[in-house]
């Protein structure tokens, strides 16, 4: 019932409708920005990722999980809330090797696993969307040590947007397929706030780039992309 009554619930609803969800070739790299091509690739995960155990928090259709399980050669487990998405990514990616998908809530399926992974990360995903001062700690206690957390966000000044100046979600928006909006709570945090965030998690920041999207017209940058090391 959780998942059902997201918007993200319908949002997978209606792009299952727009049309339907074949199998797709792996994608050539690794996105964690809303441009194309823009900013690093899975490098930033790790050096050598092969046979590595990876968990992607809110892994939507796949995308990025095939092209690390694929390319890499790493074993990657895709979480994501709304089973709609597991579909498609099952769908899209199901026939390929080294790569597990599960439906559930983030936080949920880190207090009930009993793995420890080489680098977990979120493209959009669970991260900040789920209260960090929960999520980081259960992140922290599945990452091995000295291993790496990365996470992409909406940046907290997009469209001119200021940073949340406490630890409250803000009201955001999803988008859907359909151009309708609903909407959302979000931990719009700049990267200060984050990093106060990771180090009560026993997380060490260790970077944080922005990225901007000429497609949006804007002065302004689009994604946060944060990554951060175990202790």
């Amino acid at each position: 019932m959780l998942a059902q009554s997201s918007p993200w619930y319908v949002h997978a609803l209606q792009r299952t409708t727009t049309g339907p969800a074949d199998p797709l070739s792996v994608p050539a790299r690794m996105e964690w920005t809303t441009r194309s091509g823009t900013g690093p690739g899975a490098e930033i995960l790790g050096a050598d990722l092969r046979r590595k155990r990876l968990l992607e928090l809110g892994c939507g259709p796949g995308h990025n999980a095939a092209h690390l399980a694929t390319r890499y050669g790493a074993q990657v487990t895709g979480v994501d809330l709304v089973g709609l998405q597991i579909r498609r990514a099952r769908s899209h990616y199901g026939r390929l090797n080294n790569l597990t998908f599960v439906a559930g809530h983030a936080l949920h399926y880190l207090q009930a696993s009993d793995e420890d992974f080489d680098a977990i990360y979120s493209v959009f995903g669970a991260v900040g969307l789920v209260a960090p001062e929960l999520l980081l700690q259960a992140i922290a206690q599945h990452l091995k040590p000295g291993r790496t957390l990365a996470f992409s966000v909406p940046h907290p000044q997009r469209g001119g947007l200021r940073p949340t100046i406490d630890d409250r979600p803000r009201r955001d928006y999803v988008t859907l397929p359909d151009r309708t909006r609903l909407p959302i709570p979000r931990w719009d945090f700049d990267a200060d706030r984050w990093e106060k965030h990771l180090d009560r998690a026993g997380l060490w920041l260790t970077s944080a780039q922005e990225f901007h999207d000429a497609r949006h017209g804007s002065q302004w940058p689009t994604t946060l992309l944060i990554t951060a090391r175990k202790l």
